[in-house]
């Protein structure tokens, strides 16, 4: 199967990809792309490296983005590859899958992406080959959705309560297991790297928060004790992989939409405790990259405070509301050192490079059906997108 790198021989413009050389899919090719190594117009288009040395051509990344792609097993899809992959071609520094389950017990929607079995992990193989071959550096989020895993047999959680189970010291112990075995087979097949999902609710933000964990044994109570299961996961996968292998991790640093007891000044010992255990990039899930806490209006941006705690070799991840350069720079000066887009680069895979147009604005909503077609939406993730209000024409009403 032809790469990107093949493609490319007879100019950096020429010939992009087929549907079916990247992916597998039918016929057709891409529309005609501006090109992702133009000229910089600002730091966000310079070469930036994370902390073990693996280098990013721009300090822009794709978001793990929850798109419902994948097949009914959790096997990575042509469809899902090829939304991927139009990102990638489309100059994004950072790539990351969606959040991708490490085992059926952690398994929290259907078309969820798996990573936990060895055919999984094979399947995405020739994903990384071609993310690599288009310049950007592919990454497995890693998950587990705990309460959340809706379509699990036994929801796990810090607690028993109705309809879960909480967790035993053999539970994490597996747990944990889990996660690195998935980490080794993201770096068979390829990837650049992982991130724990430590955000949203899900599994570790359950023993983070304090008001989802009532425990008072060695994973309850004190905030060293809240933070060691995922602390634990993160050091057993750090231990495991190479040193070249990129581990990441996402935190929600504070309360946003559900109330769970999350405050800056725990997150922020948490992030310095994740920097001692060497992970290679902290990623915050935020309303506004570069703006102050929820309710806070007056207080100062989330990230410079994680900037001023963390080691300065730390890359500081930043999701939340950007779509122009010019959120996308007051970020910056907050101390975020790679943007993080989700919405934006799913209406438009080469923000990159065309954001970088003077007078550029993003495409505004509702989106057409049509367009989110054109840009490798399949109709799962279509139908998925619908969901939220105002964002796709004829979905739930703004």
């Amino acid at each position: 199967m032809p790469r990107f790198a093949d493609l490319r021989k007879d100019g950096l413009g020429a010939a992009p990809p087929s549907i079916g050389q990247v992916a597998g899919g039918g016929a057709g090719a891409y529309p005609s792309l501006p090109n992702p190594w133009s000229a910089p117009v600002s730091d966000l288009d310079q070469p930036f490296v994370l902390r073990n040395g693996v280098p990013l051509r721009n300090r822009i990344a794709l978001a793990p983005l929850t798109n419902g792609q994948s097949d009914a097993d959790g096997t990575l899809s042509a469809v899902e590859a090829r939304w991927l992959l139009r990102r990638a071609t489309g100059g994004f520094g950072l790539v990351s899958t969606c959040a991708t389950f490490v085992s059926e017990e952690g398994k929290a929607w259907a078309g969820q992406l798996g990573i936990a079995t060895e055919g999984q992990g094979e399947a995405m193989r020739g994903l990384a080959a071609d993310l690599a071959a288009a310049g950007a550096v592919g990454v497995v989020q890693l998950h587990h959705g705990g309460a959340k895993a809706e379509l699990a047999p036994t929801r796990l959680s810090t607690v028993d309560a109705e309809g879960q189970r909480g967790a035993t010291e053999a539970d994490i112990e597996r747990v944990v297991a889990d996660f690195v075995a998935a980490a080794l087979r993201a770096q068979s097949a390829g990837f650049a790297g992982v991130e724990v999902h430590g955000a949203n609710g899900y599994l570790f933000t359950q023993f983070l928060a304090p008001l989802d964990n009532p425990r008072d044994d060695a994973f309850g109570g004190s905030l060293e004790n809240r933070a060691r299961f995922l602390r634990r996961t993160v050091q057993a996968v750090r231990a495991a992989v190479r040193a070249d292998f990129a581990v990441g991790v996402r935190l929600s640093p504070v309360d946003l939409w559900d109330q769970r007891g999350l405050v800056l000044e725990d997150s922020l010992q948490v992030g310095r405790w994740l920097a001692d255990d060497g992970i290679d990039w902290l990623h915050l899930s935020l309303r506004d990259a570069g703006g102050p806490p929820p309710r806070q209006p007056d207080a100062p941006p989330v990230a410079r405070a994680f900037r001023d705690v963390l080691p300065a070799d730390l890359p500081l991840l930043v999701a939340g509301g950007i779509d122009a350069r010019d959120k996308a720079e007051r970020a910056r000066q907050a101390g975020v050192d790679v943007v993080v887009l989700g919405r934006a680069g799913i209406v438009q895979p080469d923000w990159p490079t065309a954001s970088q147009a003077a007078g550029y604005a993003p495409p505004s909503t509702p989106w057409s059906r049509e367009h989110l077609r054109s840009v490798d939406v399949g109709e799962a993730f279509l139908g998925y997108l619908r969901n939220f209000a105002g964002l796709v024409e004829g979905g739930a009403p703004p």
